[in-house]
């Protein structure tokens, strides 16, 4: 069975790059655009994710609502994208600046996979 992740974003192009990339390494995605859409996604009867992945372009506040729900409500690692010099998030299991290498190596490493 594959691995479940919920990719959020703030930018359409950047989930729909991240949702191709992940696919292709064999991953479940389910996508969130925004705040609402990502919240919805941790509300829903299926949401039962082994990765969550907050994308470089969700403000902080943001992200450490959305992670402190992720606590209260589930139990699944958490990758942070971060922007470059944008310091590393306390709250989520990893922070890495946003780029495909960096993603898809952090994905692998948390996930227990090799490449």
């Amino acid at each position: 069975m594959a691995k479940r992740i919920l990719s959020i974003s703030y930018d359409s192009s950047l989930l729909w790059t991240r949702q191709l990339v992940l696919r292709q390494l064999g991953y479940e995605v389910v996508s969130a655009l925004g705040f609402t859409e990502a919240w919805e996604a941790c509300e829903a009867p299926d949401a039962n994710f082994d990765l969550v992945v907050l994308g470089h372009t969700v403000p902080t506040k943001d992200k450490d609502q959305m992670i402190a729900h992720l606590r209260q409500h589930g139990d699944c690692l958490i990758l942070a994208l971060l922007r470059p010099h944008e310091g590393t998030l306390q709250s989520a299991d990893r922070s890495v600046v946003s780029d495909a290498d960096a993603l898809v190596a952090a994905v692998r490493e948390m996930l227990g996979e090799t490449t």
